[in-house]
């Protein structure tokens, strides 16, 4: 998930409480009696309707009340949740058929059909439903042509062929499809109930909601900054579920989300920025690596300084990504040595961590960067000060990472001067749109734990790509390895795609983040997900 806020997925780092009011002062004391817990949400939930949306908020919530064809076990691997088992490709690999749980129920006990995942996979396409998440679709028989509006959402390679058997046609092989489609975007809609309340109410707030998994939403409005999860009754593996409750409240401010801690009105807490530096060895800190990285888009359109490969290269090379981690973080953050981050994949090839295989030296060569920085104002026809500007958003954290670089750039390059705009999100996203800009803050938080979801958003013309770097050999590799007919050649690819994509300074990885959560010692079982979101859903909590 990064995306023009990760398609909006950008998670708020820094945040202020709302309490919630059907909890009251309810303490963890409490909670533990009711099976119930208290979660914070970094912005208020608008939509569960997850054809239209990916945001954090939505998609943490759809994870604990749906579920799609899999879920993700502790291990980050798919197992089976709606399907009745993990299906082996047929058709060279381009054909899947799926059959649902006969005992699969929405919470309105209206039985889960195999066409209710057709119906929610063509809406998710549908241009009348301003999809916002398309592209995780593409292999998909038909969906790079759909998305191009060349065809038909009609014409997507998923289709019904009876109450329980859902078949599903790729265009060509996809090594990750298994792990896909246990996002949160593909999971199914009550396609009788979505029709019965109309496609602009669905998922508008609890009334208008129905899920198939292990809770129901409660108590939304559709407006508040509260509501509840409480056990689906026709859940198919209610026996697993040992909770009756979760309580969601809005808590936007870090220190806030510390204090509702310590007051044990939050079971599980977020923190970050100078809330989670200061408490680094508290005895409930937890820290959760994360398929995240933390990097700079560099603007590489015509006319645009950082278009010199040399340049680009000066700048990374100028940068202490340990210093940043150690000092300006410091908390728990690693310092970023490739685009993909370490813990999302390993490379089955190789048996290797496909991060640390293809990473490349953090260390800092101020002697080597100086000199690049000479042949590249040379070739790019810049007499006097190379002027660049960073942007970025308004939360304290980006700011002080902004300043550090600035720092760096201008020490360390003699000649480099660098300007700082710090701006509301709306504002940063349409600069970085614009173009105008030469280092933009961002990052990626990976939808599935595939090398391939970093890779791939980062080919010319891209929507993911603003800093518009484009590399024949690097668009060839990606392509090669998204239609490879094997795994030997799927991971020989996107190896050479990475490296390459380091070679040419297509951005400039700055560090991995890991999330800092204060927890409840009382709580267990919860599921954190490298790549994904954490599921809730088989926890339990002492009295």
């Amino acid at each position: 998930m990064g995306k023009i806020r990760k398609v909006s997925l950008s998670i708020g780092i820094v945040m202020v409480a709302v309490f919630l009011a059907a909890c009251g002062k309810q303490s963890s004391q409490n909670n533990a009696q009711n099976k119930s817990i208290t979660l914070m949400q970094t912005s208020d939930l608008t939509s569960l309707d997850n054809t239209n949306q990916a945001m954090l908020p939505e998609f943490n919530t759809l994870t604990n009340i749906s579920e799609g064809l899999y879920r993700l076990n502790s291990k980050d691997q798919p197992v089976p949740a709606m399907a009745t088992k993990i299906v082996k490709p047929t058709d060279n690999g381009k054909k899947y058929v799926f059959h649902i749980r006969s005992n699969a129920k929405w919470s309105n006990g209206d039985p889960v059909k195999a066409e209710d995942f057709e119906y929610s996979w063509k809406r998710s396409l549908n241009p009348a439903n301003n999809p916002v998440y398309t592209y995780v679709f593409s292999g998909i028989k038909n969906a790079d042509a759909i998305i191009n509006h060349k065809k038909s959402y009609k014409t997507l390679g998923i289709k019904a062929t009876g109450d329980k058997t859902l078949e599903i046609n790729l265009d060509h092989p996809m090594a990750y499809f298994n792990k896909l489609v246990a996002m949160p975007v593909f999971m199914p809609q009550d396609k009788s109930f979505v029709q019965k309340v109309g496609v602009k109410k669905y998922g508008t707030n609890a009334k208008n909601t129905v899920s198939n998994g292990a809770f129901k939403i409660t108590n939304w409005t559709g407006t508040n900054d509260a509501y509840r999860l409480v056990k689906n009754p026709y859940y198919w593996d209610r026996s697993a579920i040992k909770l009756d409750q979760i309580n969601y409240k809005t808590v936007k401010d870090s220190n806030t989300a510390h204090n509702l801690f310590e007051d044990g009105k939050l079971d599980d807490a977020t923190i970050s920025g100078v809330t989670a530096k200061s408490l680094q060895k508290n005895k409930d800190l937890k820290r959760i690596p994360k398929a995240w990285t933390y990097y700079l888009q560099v603007n590489q359109r015509k006319g645009r300084p950082l278009a010199n490969q040399k340049l680009r290269q000066a700048i990374s090379l100028a940068i202490n990504r340990k210093e940043l981690t150690n000092k300006v973080l410091a908390d728990g953050s690693l310092p970023a040595s490739s685009f993909v981050s370490p813990g999302t994949a390993v490379d089955p090839t190789t048996g290797k961590d496909f991060s640390q295989e293809t990473s490349f030296s953090v260390a800092p060569n101020i002697k080597q960067a100086r000199s690049l920085l000479a042949a590249g104002k040379k070739e790019a026809g810049i007499t006097g000060d190379l002027k660049l500007s960073i942007v970025g958003d308004d939360q304290d954290v980006t700011k002080n990472v902004a300043q550090y670089i600035q720092g760096q750039l201008d020490s360390k390059l003699p000649g480099v001067k660098v300007s700082i705009a710090n701006l509301p999100d709306k504002a940063q996203q349409a600069r970085r749109s614009e173009g105008k800009f030469d280092l933009a803050q961002w990052y990626w938080l990976a939808d599935f734990g595939d090398p391939i979801n970093y890779l791939g958003i980062l080919t010319s013309n891209n929507t993911m790509n603003p800093g518009k770097f484009s590399d024949a050999t690097y668009d060839s590799l990606i392509e090669k390895a998204k239609t490879a007919a094997n795994q030997t050649d799927y991971w020989k690819y996107l190896r050479q795609a990475e490296k390459r994509l380091m070679n040419q300074n297509g951005i400039i990885p700055l560090y991995y983040v890991r999330e800092s959560h204060l927890v409840n010692p009382k709580l267990s079982g919860v599921e954190y997900h490298v790549a994904g979101f954490p599921d809730y859903t088989r926890a339990t909590i002492t009295k």
